[in-house]
């Protein structure tokens, strides 16, 4: 479960309110964060009504390319595997008894593919949503508040003292505003996001750094973008 640490928890005096420019350059700057990073390692927490779904990997945000393994919570073993995916397909592997980390080098065979669903499915949703997470260029920090970004808090992320803010609204970041939640450190590096999906009954959870990034081997039939 996330929590918001804020006075007033988050929506008293503390929070919501207008971002500083400070704190504005801190969220221009959180995608490009990414990118300059090359790649980051994440866990996606995907909910659902039947069971929720958890990916464990990590994006490569040059090549926009995620890969990871697949694990059900609360429910069987038939979406287990590993998976890739692009902007605009989906890659799985099915194995019955899935590891704990994708290996290294992805399997040279077993791979199924698909197109990536624009909307009706929470995993698809949250693969999208941070695949976008990374951005060759900083968002423009004069416009984010006019767009609706707004501080809500402060928290603390595995010892990184971090802001919490909602994004603004625009089509790339995948969601309007107020239902896009970052909790970005201080020298803009992003920690978590938290992202409210139609399709799913509870906020989707993208968390970063949760072990040492590796670098993305594409599965056959992957094409990373140039």
């Amino acid at each position: 479960m996330v929590a918001v640490v804020a006075t007033g928890g988050g929506s008293g005096p503390g929070g919501p309110r207008a971002l500083t420019p400070d704190e504005a350059n801190l969220l221009a700057i959180t995608r490009f964060r990414n990118y300059e990073a090359h790649g980051r390692a994440v866990t996606i927490t995907v909910p659902g009504t039947a069971g929720g779904l958890t990916v464990t990997g990590s994006v490569d945000y040059r090549g926009k390319l995620g890969y990871g393994v697949v694990h059900g919570t609360g429910r069987d073993t038939s979406s287990d595997g590993l998976i890739q995916w692009t902007a605009t397909s989906v890659f799985v592997h099915p194995m019955a008894n899935a590891p704990a980390q994708a290996p290294a080098s992805p399997p040279r065979s077993g791979w199924y593919g698909r197109p990536l669903r624009s909307s009706g499915s929470s995993l698809d949703t949250s693969l999208a949503i941070a695949l976008g997470l990374g951005s060759d260029r900083p968002d423009n920090a004069q416009l984010l508040p006019q767009n609706g970004a707004a501080w809500w808090g402060e928290d603390q992320v595995d010892g990184h003292r971090v802001d919490v803010m909602t994004g603004p609204s625009s089509r790339d970041r995948s969601g309007t505003a107020g239902r896009v939640r970052y909790w970005v450190g201080s020298d803009g590096t992003m920690y978590r996001v938290r992202v409210s999906v139609g399709s799913a009954p509870q906020p989707v959870v993208i968390a970063f750094d949760t072990r040492t990034y590796v670098p993305v081997e594409p599965a056959p039939g992957v094409t990373p973008a140039p």
